[in-house]
Order: structure tokens, then C-alpha cells, then sequence
């Protein structure tokens, strides 16, 4: 059988009586080029609108996009929300014991990370922090936060090192924070900073809310050094 395609008097004749389509024009390398930029272009273009929106932003969007691009972005929305919910299977915080400390530290599973807060009671520090591990713990519940009196967790842990916070991923340490590391107080986002820090989680923190702030200009110019001493006397606090 014949190409219909090939360039033949034949073929130019039944094309001519509308019997075979019309050829196709052939795509140079120059052409193929520009396709291919133009639709890297259209791309970045698509994720740049729609890329972070949520499946109700999506809805709401619909009649000003192309259907195939919202079926697309609907699809991958829908694939990280599930990947998302097979994750978050904490949510709060665990007490363990030393006899626990191996099933829900070293063994804890791939791709896992833990936050061991070992405390005491009638520290100040210490009960802040649990405070803010519960509020963690409902934050980001696919990360695995416990505590532990630190003596029933560990035999003879000095209280001197409390509290300590020790971060393992996959049943390995990576880092630990003990004792005056932490100062005298503890603000719940400035540990977020620092937890996040160790790679355990991504916080939607812009900024280390332990940053000193850029003072006015002309307020300082008027301060004393005595009141920017006074001021300037819980620097060290979280």
C-alpha cells in the first residue's frame, strides 16, 4: 500500500480531489525549539498561579483556566493530601518509660524523627517546654514527640542537664540540647525555630523570632544607657 504521505504525483492528485488529507507541514529544528520553550514557559507560567492553591482555590479558579491544567494541579493537591494524612499519625505527645525507650525511640521506623524532652517536676523550664511539646505535636503529627522523667527514663541523670531535648531520626541521635542551652525561658515559637533547625520538620516561620528587632532610630537616640541596659537584660531568654 502506498504512503499517503510521501510526495508523489499520485498522492498530489487525490489530495487535490480531497480524497486523502492535506500534508502536514514538516516542524524544522528552529520551530521545534520555540514548542519546546513555549511550553516550558506555559508551565512555570501554570505553577506559578496555581501551584500553591488549595482544592477550594482551585474550584474557585476553574472558569479562568484551562480544564487539563486544573485536573492536573486537583490531582497532585489530592496526592500530597493523602501522602500528608499517611503520615500524621502522632499528634501528641507520648510518656515513656525506660523499659518503652527502645520500641519508641531505636525502633521507631524509616523516616521517622523523635523528639525526647527529658524533664523533672518543680522546673520551671521544663514544664514550659511540655507545654509547648503538646502544642508541637498537634502541629506537625507526623513527627513522633515524647517525654520522660528524666531519672525513671535514665538512672542518675544529674538534674543539672535538664532540661534536654535529645532528636533522633530513623533510632540515630542527631542532636541534642542540654540544660542551659535554653536559658531561663522558653517561648513556644522561638523552639519551633530551633527544633525545625535539626531538619525534623519545616515550620512556616519566616524568620528566627529570637532575632533581636531593628529599633527606631530616633527612640534610641532619646534612650539612657541605664534603660538600654534594662531593656536589654532578657536577651538571653528564649
Amino acid at each position: 500500500m502506498q504512503d499517503p504521505n510521501e510526495d508523489t504525483e499520485w498522492n498530489d492528485l487525490l489530495r487535490k480531489r480531497g480524497i486523502i488529507p492535506e500534508k502536514e507541514p514538516e516542524v524544522t529544528e528552529e520551530q521545534l525549539a520555540e514548542m519546546i520553550e513555549q511550553s516550558i514557559e506555559e508551565s512555570q507560567s501554570a505553577e506559578g498561579r496555581l501551584g500553591k492553591l488549595n482544592l477550594d482555590q482551585l474550584d474557585e479558579v476553574e472558569d479562568d483556566e484551562d480544564e487539563a491544567l486544573i485536573i492536573m494541579f486537583r490531582k497532585r493537591r489530592i496526592a500530597e493530601m493523602k501522602a500528608q494524612a499517611e503520615k500524621a499519625k502522632y499528634g501528641e505527645v507520648q510518656e515513656i518509660t525506660t523499659i518503652d525507650y527502645v520500641e519508641k525511640v531505636n525502633n521507631s521506623g524509616a523516616g521517622i524523627w523523635v523528639f525526647l524532652h527529658l524533664y523533672k517536676q518543680g522546673i520551671p523550664v521544663c514544664a514550659q517546654i511540655n507545654q509547648h511539646f503538646n502544642v508541637l505535636a498537634r502541629k506537625y503529627p507526623e513527627v513522633k514527640f515524647l517525654k520522660a522523667i528524666s531519672t525513671t527514663c535514665i538512672p542518675n541523670f544529674p538534674d543539672h542537664n535538664l532540661p534536654a531535648i535529645f532528636v533522633y531520626f530513623e533510632g540515630q541521635m542527631k542532636r541534642q540540647f542540654v540544660g542551659l542551652d535554653f536559658g531561663s525561658k522558653v517561648a513556644c515559637d522561638a523552639l519551633e525555630w530551633i527544633l525545625s533547625r535539626t531538619g525534623g520538620f519545616k515550620t512556616n516561620l519566616e524568620d528566627d523570632p529570637r532575632a533581636p528587632k531593628v529599633r527606631d532610630v530616633i527612640m534610641s537616640s532619646l534612650r539612657t544607657k541605664d534603660s538600654d541596659d534594662d531593656n536589654d537584660s532578657g536577651e538571653n531568654d528564649w
